[in-house]
Protein backbone atom coordinates (compact mmCIF):
# COMPACT_ATOMS: atom_id res chain seq x y z
CA UNK A 1 0.00 0.00 0.00
CA UNK A 2 1.23 3.47 -1.36
CA UNK A 3 1.91 5.86 2.24
CA UNK A 4 0.06 9.56 1.05
CA UNK A 5 2.36 12.44 1.63
CA UNK A 6 2.40 14.06 4.77
CA UNK A 7 0.23 17.40 4.90
CA UNK A 8 1.78 20.24 7.21
CA UNK A 9 -0.13 23.19 8.71
CA UNK A 10 1.66 25.85 8.86
CA UNK A 11 1.80 29.49 10.11
CA UNK A 12 4.70 32.77 9.31
CA UNK A 13 4.29 36.39 9.55
CA UNK A 14 4.11 38.29 6.08
CA UNK A 15 4.65 41.21 5.35
CA UNK A 16 3.63 41.72 9.10
CA UNK A 17 0.51 39.38 8.17
CA UNK A 18 -0.40 36.14 10.03
CA UNK A 19 -0.54 33.54 7.19
CA UNK A 20 -1.80 30.23 7.19
CA UNK A 21 -1.08 28.00 4.79
CA UNK A 22 -0.51 23.95 3.87
CA UNK A 23 2.66 22.28 2.77
CA UNK A 24 3.44 18.56 1.49
CA UNK A 25 5.75 16.93 -1.10
CA UNK A 26 8.86 17.32 -2.41
CA UNK A 27 9.99 18.53 -6.20
CA UNK A 28 8.98 21.48 -8.25
CA UNK A 29 6.56 23.54 -6.53
CA UNK A 30 2.72 24.05 -6.97
CA UNK A 31 1.18 26.92 -5.51
CA UNK A 32 -2.64 25.89 -5.01
CA UNK A 33 -4.87 29.51 -4.70
CA UNK A 34 -8.45 28.49 -3.69
CA UNK A 35 -11.72 30.51 -4.52
CA UNK A 36 -13.44 33.50 -2.94
CA UNK A 37 -16.49 32.38 -1.76
CA UNK A 38 -17.89 32.93 2.05
CA UNK A 39 -16.40 30.29 3.91
CA UNK A 40 -13.55 29.20 1.42
CA UNK A 41 -9.94 27.93 2.60
CA UNK A 42 -7.08 26.29 1.09
CA UNK A 43 -8.31 22.89 3.38
CA UNK A 44 -11.91 22.75 1.89
CA UNK A 45 -10.65 23.90 -1.77
CA UNK A 46 -7.92 21.37 -1.96
CA UNK A 47 -7.86 18.45 0.27
CA UNK A 48 -8.74 16.33 -2.61
CA UNK A 49 -5.71 17.34 -4.41
CA UNK A 50 -2.71 17.76 -2.46
CA UNK A 51 -1.87 14.44 -1.69
CA UNK A 52 -2.15 12.92 -5.40
CA UNK A 53 0.22 16.31 -6.17
CA UNK A 54 2.41 15.90 -3.39
CA UNK A 55 4.06 12.16 -4.96
CA UNK A 56 5.91 14.67 -7.11
CA UNK A 57 6.02 18.10 -6.12
CA UNK A 58 6.20 20.83 -3.93
CA UNK A 59 2.50 21.79 -3.28
CA UNK A 60 1.27 24.45 -0.84
CA UNK A 61 -1.98 25.78 -0.29
CA UNK A 62 -2.32 29.08 1.18
CA UNK A 63 -5.09 30.34 2.90
CA UNK A 64 -5.44 33.90 1.13
CA UNK A 65 -5.85 37.26 2.97
CA UNK A 66 -9.72 37.53 4.78
CA UNK A 67 -9.67 33.34 4.92
CA UNK A 68 -8.81 30.52 7.07
CA UNK A 69 -6.20 31.29 8.81
CA UNK A 70 -4.82 34.32 7.44
CA UNK A 71 -5.25 38.14 8.61
CA UNK A 72 -8.56 39.38 8.00
CA UNK A 73 -7.52 42.45 6.04
CA UNK A 74 -8.91 44.26 2.90
CA UNK A 75 -8.06 46.88 0.76
CA UNK A 76 -10.69 48.98 -0.20
CA UNK A 77 -8.98 50.74 -3.08
CA UNK A 78 -7.78 47.46 -5.03
CA UNK A 79 -7.92 44.14 -2.83
CA UNK A 80 -6.94 41.61 -5.51
CA UNK A 81 -3.82 43.41 -6.32
CA UNK A 82 -3.39 43.12 -2.40
CA UNK A 83 -3.62 39.48 -2.27
CA UNK A 84 -1.77 38.59 -5.34
CA UNK A 85 0.87 41.05 -3.86
CA UNK A 86 0.56 38.68 -0.64
CA UNK A 87 0.58 35.62 -2.34
CA UNK A 88 3.89 36.69 -4.34
CA UNK A 89 5.31 38.10 -0.71
CA UNK A 90 4.38 34.52 0.67
CA UNK A 91 6.35 32.83 -2.29
CA UNK A 92 9.72 34.70 -1.58
CA UNK A 93 9.34 34.03 1.98
CA UNK A 94 9.23 30.08 1.54
CA UNK A 95 11.90 30.26 -1.50
CA UNK A 96 9.35 29.88 -4.24
CA UNK A 97 11.69 30.99 -7.40
CA UNK A 98 9.38 29.42 -9.86
CA UNK A 99 6.03 27.56 -9.85
CA UNK A 100 2.94 26.25 -11.87
CA UNK A 101 -0.16 28.15 -9.99
CA UNK A 102 -3.51 26.13 -10.05
CA UNK A 103 -6.49 28.82 -8.84
CA UNK A 104 -10.08 27.96 -8.50
CA UNK A 105 -12.68 30.71 -8.75
CA UNK A 106 -11.09 33.80 -7.44
CA UNK A 107 -8.02 32.22 -7.00
CA UNK A 108 -8.38 31.60 -10.68
CA UNK A 109 -9.35 35.11 -12.11
CA UNK A 110 -6.50 36.77 -9.92
CA UNK A 111 -3.36 34.50 -11.82
CA UNK A 112 -5.13 35.36 -14.73
CA UNK A 113 -5.80 39.54 -13.85
CA UNK A 114 -1.60 39.49 -12.31
CA UNK A 115 -0.33 36.82 -15.93
CA UNK A 116 -2.12 39.84 -18.24
CA UNK A 117 -0.73 42.87 -15.95
CA UNK A 118 1.68 45.47 -17.08
CA UNK A 119 4.15 43.77 -14.30
CA UNK A 120 3.37 40.23 -13.27
CA UNK A 121 4.04 39.67 -9.70
CA UNK A 122 3.69 35.80 -9.27
CA UNK A 123 6.87 33.53 -10.51
CA UNK A 124 4.92 31.63 -12.59
CA UNK A 125 5.89 29.00 -15.09
CA UNK A 126 2.42 27.65 -16.37
CA UNK A 127 -0.93 28.02 -14.86
CA UNK A 128 -4.21 26.05 -14.72
CA UNK A 129 -7.82 28.46 -13.89
CA UNK A 130 -10.66 26.39 -12.38
CA UNK A 131 -13.58 27.68 -13.35
CA UNK A 132 -12.31 31.22 -13.04
CA UNK A 133 -11.37 34.07 -15.83
CA UNK A 134 -14.12 35.26 -18.47
CA UNK A 135 -17.96 35.95 -17.14
CA UNK A 136 -20.36 35.01 -14.42
CA UNK A 137 -24.11 34.51 -14.89
CA UNK A 138 -26.49 36.46 -13.38
CA UNK A 139 -29.07 34.07 -11.65
CA UNK A 140 -30.56 32.68 -8.37
CA UNK A 141 -26.74 31.11 -7.82
CA UNK A 142 -25.08 33.94 -8.11
CA UNK A 143 -27.41 35.73 -5.65
CA UNK A 144 -26.43 32.95 -3.12
CA UNK A 145 -22.62 33.41 -3.21
CA UNK A 146 -23.13 37.24 -3.27
CA UNK A 147 -26.08 37.44 -0.18
CA UNK A 148 -24.59 35.56 2.34
CA UNK A 149 -26.26 36.51 5.71
CA UNK A 150 -23.91 34.02 7.74
CA UNK A 151 -26.48 31.42 8.72
CA UNK A 152 -26.87 27.95 8.25
CA UNK A 153 -29.70 27.65 5.16
CA UNK A 154 -27.71 30.47 3.77
CA UNK A 155 -24.74 28.22 3.73
CA UNK A 156 -26.61 25.59 2.44
CA UNK A 157 -27.75 27.58 -0.54
CA UNK A 158 -24.33 28.63 -1.18
CA UNK A 159 -22.98 24.89 -1.48
CA UNK A 160 -26.19 23.96 -3.49
CA UNK A 161 -24.66 27.14 -6.07
CA UNK A 162 -21.21 25.20 -5.94
CA UNK A 163 -21.86 22.09 -6.33
CA UNK A 164 -23.63 19.96 -9.28
CA UNK A 165 -24.19 16.92 -7.09
CA UNK A 166 -26.98 17.61 -5.14
CA UNK A 167 -25.38 15.14 -1.89
CA UNK A 168 -23.36 18.19 -0.94
CA UNK A 169 -26.24 20.96 0.02
CA UNK A 170 -27.68 17.42 1.99
CA UNK A 171 -24.60 16.97 3.53
CA UNK A 172 -25.27 18.41 6.90
CA UNK A 173 -22.11 18.14 8.21
CA UNK A 174 -19.95 19.34 4.91
CA UNK A 175 -22.70 22.74 5.00
CA UNK A 176 -21.71 22.96 9.21
CA UNK A 177 -17.46 22.94 8.26
CA UNK A 178 -18.17 25.87 5.77
CA UNK A 179 -20.84 27.39 7.87
CA UNK A 180 -18.08 27.72 11.20
CA UNK A 181 -15.45 28.31 8.57
CA UNK A 182 -17.03 31.49 7.33
CA UNK A 183 -18.31 32.57 10.67
CA UNK A 184 -15.09 32.19 12.45
CA UNK A 185 -14.00 35.50 14.05
CA UNK A 186 -13.41 38.54 11.30
CA UNK A 187 -14.05 35.69 8.09
CA UNK A 188 -17.38 37.20 7.25
CA UNK A 189 -17.09 40.68 7.96
CA UNK A 190 -13.18 40.39 5.62
CA UNK A 191 -15.23 39.36 2.93
CA UNK A 192 -18.79 40.94 2.94
CA UNK A 193 -16.49 44.41 3.70
CA UNK A 194 -15.14 44.30 -0.35
CA UNK A 195 -18.85 45.40 -0.95
CA UNK A 196 -18.71 48.43 0.80
CA UNK A 197 -18.69 51.87 -0.11
CA UNK A 198 -19.35 55.52 1.32
CA UNK A 199 -22.66 56.58 1.29
CA UNK A 200 -23.39 58.65 -2.16
CA UNK A 201 -19.97 57.08 -4.22
CA UNK A 202 -20.54 56.17 -7.14
CA UNK A 203 -20.58 52.31 -7.77
CA UNK A 204 -17.79 50.83 -9.21
CA UNK A 205 -17.42 50.13 -13.12
CA UNK A 206 -18.60 46.98 -14.45
CA UNK A 207 -15.90 45.02 -15.76
CA UNK A 208 -16.34 45.23 -19.45
CA UNK A 209 -16.17 49.41 -19.04
CA UNK A 210 -12.46 48.28 -17.77
CA UNK A 211 -11.76 46.87 -20.39
CA UNK A 212 -10.86 42.70 -20.45
CA UNK A 213 -7.95 41.59 -19.53
CA UNK A 214 -5.94 40.82 -22.79
CA UNK A 215 -5.44 37.50 -22.49
CA UNK A 216 -3.20 37.40 -25.00
CA UNK A 217 -0.59 38.93 -22.83
CA UNK A 218 -0.37 34.96 -21.05
CA UNK A 219 3.22 34.00 -22.01
CA UNK A 220 3.36 30.75 -19.88
CA UNK A 221 1.51 27.42 -20.80
CA UNK A 222 -1.91 27.90 -19.52
CA UNK A 223 -4.79 25.08 -18.95
CA UNK A 224 -8.78 26.34 -18.42
CA UNK A 225 -11.00 24.08 -16.20
CA UNK A 226 -14.74 24.07 -17.45
CA UNK A 227 -16.84 22.36 -15.23
CA UNK A 228 -19.83 20.94 -17.48
CA UNK A 229 -22.58 21.81 -14.90
CA UNK A 230 -21.24 24.94 -13.46
CA UNK A 231 -24.54 26.77 -12.22
CA UNK A 232 -22.14 30.61 -12.20
CA UNK A 233 -20.56 30.64 -15.19
CA UNK A 234 -21.76 30.22 -19.32
CA UNK A 235 -20.89 26.91 -21.10
CA UNK A 236 -17.41 27.55 -23.09
CA UNK A 237 -15.86 29.70 -21.77
CA UNK A 238 -13.09 27.92 -21.09
CA UNK A 239 -12.57 27.82 -25.03
CA UNK A 240 -12.75 30.91 -25.52
CA UNK A 241 -9.99 32.31 -22.98
CA UNK A 242 -7.79 29.24 -24.21
CA UNK A 243 -8.05 30.20 -28.10
CA UNK A 244 -6.74 33.37 -26.84
CA UNK A 245 -3.84 32.09 -25.16
CA UNK A 246 -0.56 31.09 -27.34
CA UNK A 247 0.18 27.99 -24.65
CA UNK A 248 -3.82 27.52 -24.37
CA UNK A 249 -5.78 24.91 -23.68
CA UNK A 250 -9.26 23.98 -21.88
CA UNK A 251 -10.63 20.84 -20.59
CA UNK A 252 -14.62 20.64 -19.48
CA UNK A 253 -15.06 17.90 -16.69
CA UNK A 254 -18.77 16.58 -16.99
CA UNK A 255 -20.86 16.10 -13.86
CA UNK A 256 -19.07 18.63 -12.08
CA UNK A 257 -19.98 22.35 -10.98
CA UNK A 258 -18.04 25.22 -10.11
CA UNK A 259 -15.08 23.43 -8.05
CA UNK A 260 -14.50 20.34 -10.02
CA UNK A 261 -11.33 19.51 -7.95
CA UNK A 262 -13.46 18.58 -5.33
CA UNK A 263 -16.66 17.14 -7.11
CA UNK A 264 -14.86 15.22 -9.72
CA UNK A 265 -11.37 15.14 -8.09
CA UNK A 266 -9.54 11.51 -10.07
CA UNK A 267 -10.32 13.52 -13.21
CA UNK A 268 -8.82 16.94 -12.20
CA UNK A 269 -5.92 15.28 -10.47
CA UNK A 270 -5.17 13.61 -13.81
CA UNK A 271 -5.11 16.75 -15.85
CA UNK A 272 -3.06 18.23 -13.08
CA UNK A 273 -0.65 15.70 -13.18
CA UNK A 274 -0.49 15.65 -16.58
CA UNK A 275 -0.34 19.62 -17.71
CA UNK A 276 2.58 19.83 -14.79
CA UNK A 277 4.49 16.79 -16.59
CA UNK A 278 4.62 18.62 -19.69
CA UNK A 279 7.00 20.69 -20.88
CA UNK A 280 7.42 24.09 -18.90
CA UNK A 281 4.66 22.53 -16.47
CA UNK A 282 2.06 23.43 -19.19
CA UNK A 283 1.25 20.43 -21.64
CA UNK A 284 -1.80 18.54 -21.26
CA UNK A 285 -2.30 14.99 -22.76
CA UNK A 286 -5.93 13.67 -24.09
CA UNK A 287 -9.02 15.51 -23.01
CA UNK A 288 -10.84 17.92 -25.49
CA UNK A 289 -9.56 21.65 -25.93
Amino acid sequence: MTRQPAVHRRTIVVDGLTTGFLEAGEGEPVVLLHGGEFGADAELGWERTIAALADRHRVVAPDQLGYGRTAKVIDFVDGRRMRIRHVARLCEALGIESATFVGNSMGAVNLLADATSDAPMLPARGIVAICGGGEILSNEHVDALYDYDATLPAMRRLVAALFHDPAYPADDDYVRRRFESSTAPGAWEAIAAARFRRPGAAAPAAAPARGAPDYGRITVPALFVEGGADKLKPAGWAGQLAGQVRAGRSVVVEDAGHCPQIERPAVVNRLLLDFLAGPGGGAVTGGPG
